[in-house]
This record gives C-alpha cells, sequence and structure tokens, in this order.
C-alpha cells in the first residue's frame, strides 16, 4: 500500500512539474547522459565485459519487462528526467543500442558504461567504455545529427539540451579503495579526490568546447552505505555500519566539484553549469527509509541483497524479493526503479529543470 502510494505521488510530482510554467520554459531539445551504471541504458550490452544487467531479473519492471541493460529493476534517474522535461518518452535510450537509429537520438540519448569513472584506470578494470570514448560517441553523434536534422538545427539541439553527468563513484569503490590499479600507491586520498575533480573540470571544458552549455554533474551518494559496503564490514564485525571512509571521500569529492564548477562556470560565456547535490537528500533515505515508503535499505531487493550484482543477480534465485518497491536497492550497488523515481524528483526540482 505504502509503495503504491509512493508511485501515485511521484508520477503527480512529475506531472505538475512538466505543467508548470517553470518546467515549460525549462524544457530542453535533449536529453544527453555521460557517465557510469547509475545512468547506463545498456551500452555496456555491446561491450566484451563481466559489467553487464541484459539478462533477467534486471528490467522485470521496465515498460514491457525488458532488461535492457539498465542496473535497476526498471528505469534510472535520466529515464525520468526525459519524461519530466517533455521530450517525448519516459527513457534515454543507449547510443549503441542497435534498435535505435539518430532519430530516435535526437532527443536524446545516453553514452554511459557502466564500471566506468573520471579516471582512464577505472574502466580498464573491467575494460568498459572510458569517459574519452563516450566524448568519442558524442562527437560522432553531432555528425549524425548534421546529417540528419542539417547544421543549423543540429547546433541548436545541441545548445539547447540538458547535459546529465554521473560518474565518480567506481573511483573510489572499484579503483582506489578496491586496491585494483596502483592509484592508491600513487596518491593520498586527499590528492586522488584532487586528481578527480581535475579530470571532471576538463570534461566539462571539453563538452563546453562541444557546443554543451546546460549541464548538470551529479554529485556522488553516501556510497559507505551501499548493501555491498555495509556487508563487507558485517563480516569484519562492524554490524550495521557504513564505511565512514567511504563517505568522508564521496564529501571531499562533491565539495571539490562545487568548489570547481563555481570557478569554472565564471570562465566559460553562456555556460549553466550546475551541481546536482544527492548525497544528504539520499543520506536521508537510507537514516529514515519508512518516511519514504520503504521497507529496507540496508540490503538489495535481488538474492540475499548483500553481494549480488550483475551476473551474480540470477533469475534462479528464490530469495530475490517479490516487490522490489519495498526496497532502496535492487542489487548491492544500485537503487530500484522508485528509488530512481524519487531522486529524479528531487533532482529535477533541485537542477535539472532548473535551467533557462
Amino acid at each position: 500500500m505504502a509503495a503504491a502510494a509512493w508511485r501515485a505521488r511521484l508520477l503527480l510530482a512529475l506531472v505538475v512539474l512538466a505543467a508548470s510554467p517553470a518546467a515549460a520554459r525549462a524544457r530542453a531539445t535533449a536529453l544527453i547522459v555521460f557517465g557510469d551504471s547509475t545512468v547506463d541504458a545498456g551500452n555496456n550490452n555491446a561491450v566484451r565485459t563481466v559489467v553487464r544487467s541484459d539478462f533477467p531479473p534486471y528490467g522485470r519492471d521496465f515498460p514491457g519487462g525488458r532488461a535492457t541493460g539498465r542496473f535497476s529493476n526498471g528505469r534510472v534517474a535520466t529515464d525520468f528526467y526525459s519524461e519530466a522535461l517533455g521530450l517525448g518518452r519516459a527513457f534515454v535510450p543507449a547510443y549503441l543500442d542497435p534498435a535505435y537509429g539518430i532519430r530516435d537520438f535526437a532527443a536524446g540519448v545516453c553514452f554511459a558504461s557502466a564500471g566506468s569513472g573520471l579516471d582512464v584506470a577505472t574502466s580498464s578494470v573491467f575494460r568498459v567504455i572510458p569517459l574519452w570514448k563516450q566524448v568519442e560517441m558524442f562527437r560522432e553523434y553531432k555528425a549524425r545529427l548534421a546529417a540528419h536534422l542539417g547544421a543549423a538545427e543540429a547546433q541548436a539541439v545541441v545548445s539547447g539540451a540538458v547535459y546529465a553527468i554521473s560518474i565518480g563513484t567506481n573511483d573510489f569503490i572499484e579503483n582506489y579503495f578496491a586496491l585494483t590499479t596502483t592509484r592508491f600507491l600513487e596518491f593520498t586520498p586527499a590528492e586522488y579526490t584532487a586528481y578527480l575533480v581535475g579530470l571532471a573540470r576538463a570534461f566539462l571544458a571539453e563538452l563546453y568546447a562541444l557546443g554543451a552549455r546546460k549541464i548538470g554533474f551529479t554529485g556522488l551518494g553516501a556510497i559507505g552505505c551501499l548493501p555491498l559496503e555495509r556487508a563487507r564490514l558485517l563480516a569484519a564485525g562492524a554490524a550495521g555500519a557504513c564505511a565512514e571512509e567511504y563517505n568522508a571521500a564521496a564529501r571531499a569529492f562533491n565539495a571539490g566539484i562545487r568548489d570547481m564548477v563555481a570557478e569554472l562556470a565564471g570562465e566559460l560565456p553562456g555556460a549553466e553549469l550546475r551541481v546536482a547535490e544527492v548525497y544528504d537528500f539520499f543520506a536521508g533515505i537510507l537514516r529514515d527509509p519508512a518516511r519514504y515508503g520503504f521497507a529496507r535499505a540496508d540490503v538489495g531487493c535481488c538474492g540475499s541483497g548483500v553481494y549480488e550484482m550483475g551476473y551474480t543477480c540470477s533469475a534462479w534465485d528464490a530469495r530475490t524479493c517479490a516487490d522490489a518497491g519495498r526496497y532502496v536497492f535492487w542489487d548491492a550497488v544500485h537503487p530500484t526503479d522508485r528509488a530512481n523515481g524519487i531522486v529524479a524528483g528531487y533532482l529535477l526540482n533541485t537542477t535539472f529543470a532548473r535551467f533557462s
């Protein structure tokens, strides 16, 4: 009952947002997405990597019940953005999905790759699409768009689009703290954070040079409170605890991104650069899940909920919950469709529907 009530409230919020004068002014020409598994719409389906989710039970609550390659039981946050921004569909297609072409991508496209990071070393851990390659795909997209619409109209789409970026988590949990590359030997946590912020700055400047003007960079959430990290600490005897070292790194990264964006915005004429602050809001959901209609925030819905992700999240696991809407997390790392919708509603109101 609580889950159904929250679905109704979320739908109403998105309808009100889309119908309001402020939302009408903010309507974008397209939604263009870069990042990692938090927003990947299925690009990794075309990559030889173990970081995939194009199989059940992933996607069981997506329209049509399809496993699209999204790391969720349904939609990711950017799909909700597309719907609320009035772009004519309730999802953003993956650029490497052969089912879609440039006509589809004209209203929105996702270049994100699960497992990717700001640091190229992060994407090499599981051989996924690095951020520089995502930018190259964007360049190719621009050329295809110009051939499809004509140069002037294509440029109008690119400059009028909202750009949603969600990246950085893997640099810490898959790379630095996981000791999978040499970064932990090369940098202190503070130095690595500064290094990542510098990479983010260069990326934003490159997007601007390619025509992007309305850019929202999503900060990191409480990455130390992911079920996977809670389980790691539980195994070490710290029952119910979050990995504070990880959370501290996320907060430091967010602070660095805020300062960098404020500085860079003053250097790029006509640019609207915003940071989508999500840490405190999502931490609030984790502290008091019942307030948002959730029963569990400490484990995921899939399997045991403490380690499953990707191929270990199996359709044959009888432990997988019947109602994912009662859980904040779908697997041990990624939120459910309903949690994504709640977070998306918040970030639309604070960031992605606020561009001029």
